[in-house]
């Protein structure tokens, strides 16, 4: 009797830890879902592949870069054919964007043209994950998810200046970064 109680115990608390388990969709989860799904262009680069060595950085920016260890880019092609499943998809990262795990930082645009947003997963002063999320609607959305250690938000958004005169080796960051052009 007493081992069949020892039994219904332990089936009982594997049970609870299961159902505990955080089974809501991330982005990570999302990402991956969908990285060799038709419409979804994605590409993973480790900061070494992003050249700097011709950019006058500034110290602050210097420190910005140096604190990022890797992107991962997702997006998907808005076409006249997959306009019903675009907008299904906008929706999840909606979703998944409205997490109490990702703080806003920064939001713009409007509704005739884009939107985007900027979040991060971490405190004030050091973030391990920016997420910058931007759909355009007459082409399709994009999440660039910039993961490193101990990232200052405020020194990340100086690279904004430094975006444009980056080379990159990775043939897919050039082609993912004219999606936005």
């Amino acid at each position: 009797m007493n081992q069949s109680i020892k039994k219904g115990v332990m089936l009982l608390l594997l049970v609870v830890a299961f159902i505990s388990c955080d089974q809501a969709e991330t982005l990570q989860r999302y990402y991956v879902n969908n990285q060799e799904t038709p419409n979804f262009v994605s590409v993973d680069v480790p900061i070494s592949f992003v050249n700097v060595e011709n950019i006058e950085l500034t110290e602050v920016q210097k420190e910005a870069y140096e604190s990022i260890d890797k992107l991962n880019m997702l997006g998907y092609t808005l076409t006249e054919d997959n306009s019903e499943e675009y907008h299904e998809e906008l929706a999840k990262i909606n979703t998944i964007l409205k997490d109490e795990r990702y703080q806003e930082l920064i939001r713009g645009g409007n509704s005739r043209d884009g939107k985007f947003v900027v979040k991060y997963i971490g405190t004030d002063t050091r973030i391990d994950e920016l997420i910058i999320f931007g759909s355009a609607n007459e082409r399709g959305f994009a999440i660039i998810r910039v993961l490193g250690d101990n990232m200052d938000p405020s020194k990340i958004l100086k690279l904004g200046d430094v975006v444009s005169q980056m080379e990159t080796d990775e043939n897919g960051v050039k082609d993912f970064m004219e999606f936005f052009q």
